[in-house]
């Protein structure tokens, strides 16, 4: 079957191999493909790879042959999956690859946000810790995490990852989940939602985005918070109402946030969060170290394997296929 990747660079930009995918028969990688490149480059394609290139229900009936669909991440939303089921065609995610990834960058944010490492390797590359008067400086407060308070929203996989490396940290650890754990780690406790923001002396973010979890950082909650507290989201942008969170550090109603995702991605130059005060962005990182997408390329390959061989794993639209209707 002829397989084309839409968009492969941000899995793999070179140092990644795509030989196990092209064993399963003819493949075409494009680094990455404009709306109007879709359709002249799939038109043949049986099998296709999307990371975030968008499946339409309009691209999708105008590609005939097309088969299957393999999503290069977790999330789908960026395939039309009720069009794919009325074709018949199923759609396949990769339900899990960087857990520990994701929650070590949130550690990231968080110790930059505590200790400014970066700010202060800075200056003294610029000759300042040389003509200190003093044997050290510091130019924020520095904070120790250990008996601080962290919030989880969503524990799942990677909420529960991030509270056990808060716990190595000597945090207290709390999180709320609208699904109630089947059992709930020690040194852990469920709070209710508004708990979770007026107690926490960081919040880090880790819920699916649905209609009840979009802005669920808002106006409202931020006032909640403490003024010491810390917004970590690692998670997907439009948790979080941009512009509110951007006026509550600005007016120093909450410490700083750490950001791994905004809610348009590139963000638009005249995002507020991009020059708000004590917010630090990183472009989407979070799922991309090199295990993590080693795995992520390893599940979306054995996915379509199985999809060959007429046992589809990891199906997110319901599709299911007898063995020899994949031949």
């Amino acid at each position: 079957m002829n397989i084309v990747v839409l968009d492969g660079y941000t899995l793999n930009p070179g140092d990644l191999t795509w030989k196990d995918l092209e064993a399963l028969g003819p493949c075409a990688v494009y680094d990455r493909s404009a709306p109007e490149e879709v359709v002249p480059r799939a038109k043949d394609a049986e099998i296709i790879l999307t990371n975030k290139t968008v499946l339409s229900p309009d691209i999708i009936k105008k590609l005939p042959k097309l088969k299957y669909i393999g999503v290069l991440a977790t999330g789908y939303n960026i395939v039309d999956i009720e069009t794919a089921h009325d074709k018949d065609i199923p759609v396949t995610n990769v339900p899990t690859y960087g857990t520990q990834s994701v929650a070590q960058i949130v550690f990231a944010h968080l110790l930059n946000l505590a200790h400014h490492a970066a700010h202060h390797a800075q200056t003294v590359k610029s000759g300042r810790w040389t003509s200190s008067p003093d044997f050290c400086y510091w130019d924020t407060p520095l904070i120790e995490l250990a008996g601080l308070t962290m919030g989880i929203i969503g524990f799942g996989r990677i909420g529960r990852a991030t509270a056990k490396l808060a716990l190595a940290f000597g945090m207290n650890v709390i999180f709320y989940d609208i699904a109630k754990p089947s059992s709930i780690p020690e040194g852990c406790q469920s709070a209710g939602l508004d708990d979770i923001f007026q107690t926490s002396d960081i919040i880090s973010l880790h819920c699916p985005l649905t209609s009840d979890t979009k802005k669920i950082i808002n106006k409202e909650r931020l006032e909640m918070m403490k003024k010491t507290a810390f917004l970590i989201n690692t998670s997907r942008g439009p948790l979080v109402d941009e512009q509110a969170l951007a006026e509550a550090l600005n007016n120093e109603s909450i410490a700083g946030a750490g950001l791994d995702v905004l809610s348009e991605e590139p963000p638009d130059e005249n995002n507020p969060l991009l020059t708000a005060r004590n917010c630090y962005i990183t472009p989407h990182i979070a799922w991309a170290t090199l295990a993590a997408r080693k795995r992520l390329l390893q599940v979306a390959i054995d996915n379509v394997a199985s999809f060959l061989d007429g046992k589809p794993q990891n199906v997110v639209n319901g599709v299911k296929f007898l063995p020899d209707e994949t031949k």
